[in-house]
């Protein structure tokens, strides 16, 4: 195995470990409400995480909408978390839905709550990496993703993966934690430590490569200003429920948050990150 395939494969294994982790999982449950673990888009600055997180959903639903909603459509989640997302689309939708996830923790809650409302019918959970899709070419009409392509340990491979499944005139959807163009990465290594990756890609990147694979209509929907709002309101739910997190995830990791998170937001002040939509098209 060469030195980039053993980096590669590290790196999928401490996106399994990091997610797997009880922790973590925590965390996301208690302050994100263990259900759309993702950036949110906020209405004010007091909004509920949750809120603002399944308002993202149905921003980037609404911009392939027409697809959605044909009849048999087949939509694939990669790095599909708990579900919130896939549920969202099964259900507003009735389309079905496969959702590709790495944690088997979270896959083993994504498959109860399926069951318990009634869309396991739809709703298929697969434990894999999205490094190699376990599916043929041109399989899905929609390839869909949250915040799940900056784990990833090779993103050439992985968007050549997303784009060879996808059907002709099918629709690549997705939002990434991503790096602003032309901010160094050491700048922000000490930021995203915690999520165990050494650097974000930027929009630049997923414009060029995507461009590069043959897919077009590339549109990249600029959401850049929310991320200071939600970085600041994790912070705060941390700090206000942190008697309750110190119960539930220990004080060492508590503390660990509570000294990363206010890197988060200063990097979100000063315009390093980046992040928004984007929706692109399989025009071959």
């Amino acid at each position: 195995m060469s030195t980039g395939e053993e980096s590669a494969v590290d790196a999928v294994e401490t996106a399994r470990k990091y997610y797997g982790n009880s922790e973590v999982d925590g965390f996301y449950s208690v302050v994100w409400g263990g259900e759309d673990i993702h950036t949110g888009t906020y209405r004010d600055e007091r909004e509920p995480i949750a809120a603002a997180s399944r308002r993202t959903i149905e921003l980037a639903a609404a911009k392939i909408a027409d697809r959605l909603g044909r009849p048999g459509a087949t939509v694939l989640d990669l790095g599909s978390g708990y579900g919130g997302p896939t549920r969202c689309l099964a259900e507003r939708f009735g389309c079905r839905v496969v959702a590709l996830n790495i944690s088997e923790t979270q896959n083993e809650r994504h498959r109860r709550t399926n069951a318990e409302r009634g869309l396991d019918r739809l709703i298929e959970v697969v434990t894999g990496s999205f490094q190699d899709i376990p599916f043929p070419d041109g399989h899905f009409d929609v390839v869909w993703s949250q915040e799940a392509f900056c784990h990833s340990p090779d993103r050439d491979r992985l968007l050549g993966e997303a784009a060879r499944v996808l059907r002709p005139q099918g629709d690549l959807v997705f939002t990434d934690l991503m790096a602003a163009d032309g901010v160094a990465p050491e700048s922000l290594r000490a930021v995203v430590a915690r999520l165990g990756v050494d650097a974000l890609a930027t929009p630049e990147y997923y414009r060029k490569r995507i461009a590069e694979l043959g897919l077009t209509r590339i549109d990249f929907d600029d959401r850049s200003g929310q991320l200071l709002t939600h970085y600041t309101r994790l912070e705060e739910e941390t700090r206000r429920r942190a008697a309750e997190l110190r119960r539930i995830i220990g004080p060492a990791y508590l503390d660990e948050l509570l000294e990363n998170l206010p890197l988060w937001v200063d990097a979100c002040r000063a315009g390093r990150f980046s992040w928004g939509v984007f929706h692109c098209r399989n025009d071959r």
